[in-house]
């Protein structure tokens, strides 16, 4: 049974910083691309940062020099470290898994982030 569990969610004031995790289990991190997406109610969910397999990074305008995404694929954690937050980062936020030529597709169930003065 393949789960991703997301950690590290909380609350923080404005310039703070959070990391957050995403444990996997049932499946070869190392054979998947991982990337973090945001969602905050009545909103879509949107990509946040991607890692692929072979270390690659990418980041949304939005959290570039801000957040830096990371993965250990011999314990098959990714991480999302979130420096200097902003309100507006406020959103419950997802670990996704895409195997890199399979059509495999994974979530994990979210963790709230709350930036708050």
């Amino acid at each position: 049974q393949v789960q991703l569990v997301e950690s590290g969610g909380g609350l923080v004031q404005p310039g703070g910083a959070l990391s957050l995790s995403c444990s996997a289990s049932g499946i070869m991190l190392a054979t998947y691309n991982m990337n973090w997406y945001r969602q905050v109610p009545g909103k879509e969910r949107e990509l946040v940062a991607s890692t692929t397999t072979d270390g690659g990074t990418d980041y949304d305008d939005s959290v570039k020099g801000r957040f830096t995404i990371t993965r250990d694929n011999d314990q098959n954690i990714s991480y999302l470290q979130m420096n200097s937050l902003q309100l507006e980062d406020t959103a419950t936020y997802y670990c996704n898994g895409r195997h890199e030529w399979r059509n495999l597709v994974y979530w994990g169930l979210g963790t709230q982030v709350t930036v708050s003065s």
